[in-house]
């Protein structure tokens, strides 16, 4: 029987970014150095498959600090984690790494640098995140007030409208957010900006590739986690840019088949956080049932690379 001709565009980038790569590096490196078990305060990434790859090395995941003892490493999540927490293990005297993403803690400095300049901070982000509640609690209760929408902006209430700073998400959509900073500066002519957006590169350099794919294909496939924001931006983005059928998938077992009866054009990437070995396992998946042709529609190259903490440079 002959199958079905198809052809799959792969965006690039996508999958893994220098942050996420450095934050699974500093795990193994703990794991190496003070071998197992090693803590690690919430999903060091947000993707299943990395997750188990990590806990069958000998990593435990835990949602907070107390379920650590005091004798072993503890490593803090690439979304950052609110002052209190390093706090409370150097409190203790835990060995304590921090994994947080080199552009994530950009963001904590310009809080706290806006903050000290006597200015109230109003971030842009989604409530519950761990990188929100991260970015918040580098300031005292109060200080940061949370915005998700436009709409949000008219609601919120602050202490002084002539000195206020807002700060971004780093997994943001990139037009979603414009919206918002428009409302924002419309309300409070004074507020001050970032220098540099603070949505990262890799979002921004994902989001733009789905884009320029979104005029070719019937359909898109985003692999990435349901918890995952920036995946789950690349689905809106598609959706916003013309793909009438946009999925997230964690595996190829998670494609619904039914829904792309029909289609010859699919568009795959992946979020940040999602390993390139699953977007090989989705086009094998593809090659079983089509007639598969694979071209690649490239909108940027990524060379960056973060240094993994000192602890880990140190000889033993």
């Amino acid at each position: 029987m002959t199958k079905p001709p198809l052809t799959l565009y792969l965006a690039a980038p996508r999958g893994f970014c220098a942050g996420v790569d450095r934050a699974i590096k500093i795990v193994e490196m703990a794991l190496e150095k003070w071998g197992a078990p090693v803590y690690v305060r919430h999903e060091i990434v947000h993707n299943k498959y990395v997750v188990d790859d990590l806990r069958d090395k000998g990593a435990v995941f835990v949602e907070e600090l107390e379920e650590c003892p005091d004798d072993r490493p503890v490593i803090f999540s690439a979304h950052g984690v609110p002052k209190a927490v390093p706090a409370e293990a150097a409190k203790r005297e835990m060995i304590y790494v921090d994994a947080t993403c080199p552009l994530v803690s950009k963001v904590h400095i310009e809080a706290s640098r806006h903050a000290e300049n006597g200015l109230q901070m109003i971030m842009i982000g989604h409530a519950g995140h761990p990188e929100t509640i991260g970015t918040m609690g580098q300031l005292p209760d109060g200080e940061v007030l949370l915005v998700e929408t436009p709409e949000d902006v008219a609601e919120v209430e602050v202490r002084d409208p002539d000195k206020l700073a807002f700060v971004t998400q780093t997994t943001l959509s990139i037009d979603d957010t414009a919206d918002i900073v428009k409302a924002l500066k419309a309300r409070f002519p004074k507020i001050v900006g970032p220098h540099k957006e603070d949505i990262c590169y890799a979002t921004t350099n994902r989001q733009e590739a789905v884009k320029e794919m979104a005029p070719k294909i019937d359909g898109l496939l985003v692999v990435g986690a349901p918890n995952s924001s920036n995946s789950k931006r690349l689905v809106e983005v598609g959706r916003k840019a013309g793909c009438s059928y946009a999925q997230l998938v964690q595996r190829a077992s998670d494609i619904d088949w039914r829904a792309l009866q029909g289609i010859t054009t699919i568009g795959i990437t992946a979020g940040a956080s999602a390993p390139e070995v699953l977007i090989d396992e989705v086009v094998d998946t593809f090659r079983e049932r089509f007639d598969v042709t694979v071209e690649t529609v490239t909108t940027a190259t990524e060379n960056v690379e973060f240094k993994v903490p000192r602890v880990f440079r140190e000889p033993a």
